[in-house]
């Protein structure tokens, strides 16, 4: 008796490394096929975006965005567009890597 396998995506992780528009991905694959790391595998529906099974894995090449023929289908998020910041006690002001205007460094000394 054959039992049949099923494609299971991996436990959440911090990590989105690509997302899908479903309004403007046409379910064609082509993503699939370039993706170097295998990151992507052909979701079972047709015409639906194919799903992200290995997200920690992503190289972010880019290959997959600049072969889909739906453009904006595709996006890449790469780890420091991950919202990598700090927000400061006193204010309550919140700083992004690479922001314009930075605040202006910590010079108290620490605390033992």
């Amino acid at each position: 008796m054959a039992e049949k396998a099923y494609l299971v995506k991996n436990p959440p992780s911090a990590c989105k490394a690509i997302l899908f528009d479903g309004d403007l991905c046409t379910g064609c694959l082509e993503c699939v096929e370039v993706c170097r790391t295998d990151v992507l595998m052909p979701n079972p529906k047709k015409g639906e975006p194919p799903i992200v099974v290995y997200p920690d894995e992503c190289w972010f090449c880019g290959s997959c965005v600049a072969h889909c023929p739906s453009p904006g289908a595709i996006r890449m998020e790469h780890p420091l567009s991950q919202r990598v910041g700090w927000k400061r006690k006193e204010t309550g002001e919140f700083f992004r890597i690479g922001m314009k205007n930075p605040p202006a460094p910590n010079t108290k000394p620490p605390i033992c």
